[in-house]
């Protein structure tokens, strides 16, 4: 054996007391990182960077919308050769639609709430000193960053990117010659998306396992903060549904490329009668909506989470529901991979079968309206502390009801035939997935934001500016789209000038486009306090919300592996906020909160159970 070999063994038996002795390198500290702290960061700056392109998209064919056919050098600057003289091309409105609701959905809403929050939060806030597997975690992390380059690419092959709309169906998607936008760019779309599954299923099982074996002593499941309750969750969804889009997406690449026929079936093109056989387009559906389903919940499982946390917090009072709220986390999971026929209700889906998943879909009202009821209820008569990430959790309860509201409308079969496939369902799931869950991700960032950069606030007055521009004009934007759509406009359809009767309606889609271009500025306020008070944000304590869970007992500065000595033990739920005991004092005097690491004393009892 080598005298290297020698030091290298010696090296390693000194480092039993945690990583921080080797000296890091930029790339092993930033880029290549095991330390699930710059993980989450780099899934949040990828996720914001990726929401700017997919804003962006939003807003060029909104203005298409608006004003159909009218040039715009904006278009002839961006899309190029797709919009001839600025007029855009009808091939590229698809596109733009296709992407801009893949990016969301996928890399923007799943990235930036499980990959970003899960990875922060579950093993600061179990007592860990990092995730079950670092290595994992890491390869998860660059095989998100691969496909979103990947996806991002396709934006520049020469027939055009993916434009079969964000489900991708067959036969446009299974059938190369069937437009432009099923070539090349349809390719990369499933490439790319099968890159991101793989992703997400490595990181989904890290988080399960660390949940579940890493936790602190002390810290039972029912002392678990609610955010780790939703993200765990939701990487058991992640876990189950995940692998049928993957299988989807595979048959899909085979029907495209080695001539099998899962997808396609009595195809005929200009009289000619192609080979194809057997195959169903139905059975795509299937598959995509079994994932697309609860991918709904895999977004809005961690912001409900992430709202619990912040919303108990600054209410100053424990969380209403504790177990009312588990449950109804557990609840939505299991419902939520039962009702994906309700996307399928004008299929040709037997009817039978349509009222089975109308009730199964009403169902999931049960626990939402908890959620909703138990939110409300812990701000009531609570001392709120109105800051920024308190304002977007609020914000949030507000958008998940009146987007849920219009679900029932969509859930129910014979209700679903009248708008299904206009903007009305556009407007609805906009509010209850995309801005609710939106506003889940502000409120994390508002909050965590000192705890990922070390000690540093963000700018409260611009947060503020940025919350009231973007709640009114969300608003502004998807409250009318459900009058478009009871109207009777076809969503996907990049003008509608050949329907004299939409003519009146041209109004409102000016007044929804403007709306959408002045919160796409809004954002901006957001992207400049975010990048300034990385570098100048002012300095906040240790604690800076006087919350109960066990990041805040971490140093500022970042070690690898959290807790500079032994890691805290836990002696309570999350929620001992404004806690007194028999004699009406304060458990500790002049505090309204209670560490999770404050042993119980005689005279108060454990109050959720």
């Amino acid at each position: 054996m080598s005298a290297t070999a020698h030091a290298h063994v010696d090296d390693h038996s000194n480092d039993d007391h945690g990583h921080h002795h080797h000296k890091e390198t930029f790339v092993t500290k930033y880029i290549f990182s095991q330390d699930h702290k710059m993980i989450s960061k780099q899934y949040l700056i990828t996720g914001l960077i990726m929401g700017a392109i997919g804003i962006a998209m939003s807003i060029l064919f909104r203005m298409q919308l608006a004003w159909p056919g009218e040039s715009f050098p904006v278009f002839e600057a961006l899309l190029g050769k797709w919009a001839p003289d600025g007029v855009m091309d009808a091939d590229i409105y698809l596109a733009l639609v296709t992407i801009h609701g893949t990016i969301m959905v996928f890399f923007v809403l799943t990235a930036g709430l499980s990959g970003t929050f899960s990875n922060l939060l579950i093993p600061l806030q179990i007592g860990a000193r990092d995730m079950a597997s670092g290595f994992l975690n890491m390869v998860s992390y660059w095989l998100f960053f691969l496909s979103s380059i990947i996806m991002l690419f396709s934006l520049f092959v020469e027939a055009g990117p993916a434009a079969a709309g964000w489900t991708v169906y067959p036969p446009l998607s299974a059938l190369p010659m069937a437009q432009p936008g099923s070539g090349m760019g349809m390719t990369l779309w499933l490439v790319s998306m099968a890159i991101f599954i793989a992703s997400s299923l490595l990181g989904s099982l890290n988080y399960i396992v660390t949940v579940i074996n890493l936790r602190t002593k002390g810290m039972s499941m029912t002392r678990l903060p609610l955010t780790i309750w939703a993200f765990f969750v939701t990487a058991v969804i992640g876990v189950i549904s995940f692998p049928v889009l993957l299988s989807a997406a595979l048959l899909l690449i085979m029907d495209r490329s080695f001539g099998t026929s899962f997808f396609l079936s009595d195809i005929f093109i200009q009289g000619e009668v192609l080979h194809y056989q057997g195959g169903s387009p139905v059975l795509y559906e299937h598959l995509f909506w079994f994932l697309g389903h609860p991918e709904v919940y895999i977004v809005l499982l961690p912001a409900l989470g992430i709202t619990s946390e912040v919303m108990s917090t600054n209410a100053r009072k424990p969380i209403f529901g504790y177990r009312a709220m588990i449950a109804s986390i557990i609840a939505i999971a299991f419902l939520s991979t039962i009702v994906w026929g309700h996307h399928m209700f004008i299929s040709g889906m037997n009817p039978f079968l349509g009222s089975v998943f109308t009730f199964t879909t009403l169902l999931i009202a049960i626990p939402s309206a908890v959620k909703a009821f138990n939110y409300i209820t812990t701000l009531w008569k609570g001392n709120l502390q109105l800051n920024p990430g308190m304002l977007f959790s609020i914000g949030l309860v507000s958008t998940f009801i009146s987007g849920g509201l219009t679900g029932i409308i969509l859930g129910d079969s014979t209700l679903d035939i009248n708008v299904h496939d206009t903007y009305f369902v556009v407007a609805h799931f906009h509010l209850v997935m995309g801005i609710s869950a939106l506003y889940g991700l502000f409120a994390g960032v508002y909050h965590w934001f000192p705890k990922m950069f070390y000690g540093r606030m963000m700018n409260k007055n611009l947060g503020y500016v940025h919350f009231w521009i973007t709640a009114v004009c969300a608003y502004g934007v998807f409250f009318p789209m459900h009058f478009v759509g009871m109207a009777g406009v076809p969503r996907r359809y990049y003008q509608n000038t050949a329907f004299p009767m939409f003519d009146e309606l041209t109004d409102v889609q000016i007044l929804i486009t403007m709306f959408a271009i002045i919160a796409a500025f809004a954002q901006l306020i957001f992207v400049y306090n975010f990048i300034s008070s990385i570098f100048y944000g002012k300095k906040g304590p240790q604690n800076p919300w006087k919350s109960n869970t066990l990041e805040w007992t971490t140093p500022i500065e970042h070690i690898h592996g959290n807790w500079p000595g032994e890691i805290p033990h836990v002696h309570r739920w999350a929620y001992d906020y404004s806690k007194t005991r028999e004699d009406g004092e304060y458990v500790i005097p002049g505090q309204d909160f209670v560490p999770q690491t404050v042993p119980m004393q005689e005279n108060e009892e454990e109050m959720h159970h």
